[in-house]
């Protein structure tokens, strides 16, 4: 059986020996007298925990404002600035000359009304064919979309097939037969269409 350390004195204990030991003599002089704490039980360190600092409520008065400023979104360029960040592949004076509405597309499809799924299909059979008849400008006409006029509390969305269409035009398979891609005229469509300028048929 394992046996126990000695038990030390409490503080209380402490000072009381102390005091008995003043009004007593010693028999053997000559020894050190210990000190009170040889025996004493440590005091327990207290853990005071600091209460976190909390820093002070600024006034508000009624009528500034709150902030600063209005907030900034973070949103992907608009198809318009795609477009125009792309490299220029046609001839620059027919550009220009398409810029100004002077060329009339030789063909056109309207996808306005139709979901994602239905407009996909239409726009391959119509590229496809075109391309086939040796066309080299076509115009696709996609509408704005009901949210293209936003409702001032959050930014404006352009419609599906606005920012679809693009993007399936410089996607395989028509990537291959598609040369430039711009917003239209407003005589012809404006911003809720595009001109499609193919490749020559080789």
């Amino acid at each position: 059986m394992r046996r126990k350390g000695p038990r030390l004195l409490t503080p209380e204990e402490a000072s009381l020996w102390k005091k008995v030991t003043r009004r007593t003599t010693s028999l053997h002089p000559d020894r050190p007298e210990p000190t009170s704490t040889t025996n004493s039980r440590p005091e327990p360190e207290r853990n005071v925990s600091a209460k976190p600092v909390r820093s002070p409520i600024q006034e508000f008065r009624i009528g500034e404002k709150g902030g600063s400023g209005s907030p900034s979104y973070d949103l992907a360029p608009s198809v318009s600035q795609y477009l125009q960040s792309r490299p220029l592949r046609m001839d620059k004076r027919t550009h220009d000359r398409l810029k100004r509405g002077k060329i009339v597309p030789e063909a056109r499809i309207d996808l306005h009304g139709m979901t994602a799924a239905e407009a996909l299909p239409e726009l391959n059979r119509f590229i496809l064919k075109a391309n086939a008849a040796g066309l080299r400008l076509v115009l696709v006409i996609t509408g704005k979309g009901r949210n293209s006029t936003g409702d001032g509390l959050a930014p404006a969305r352009e419609g599906v097939l606005k920012r679809q269409v693009p993007r399936w035009l410089v996607s395989p398979p028509l990537s291959q037969l598609v040369l430039d891609i711009s917003e239209a005229h407003p005589r012809h469509g404006g911003s809720g269409a595009y001109y499609v300028y193919l490749r020559r048929r080789t």
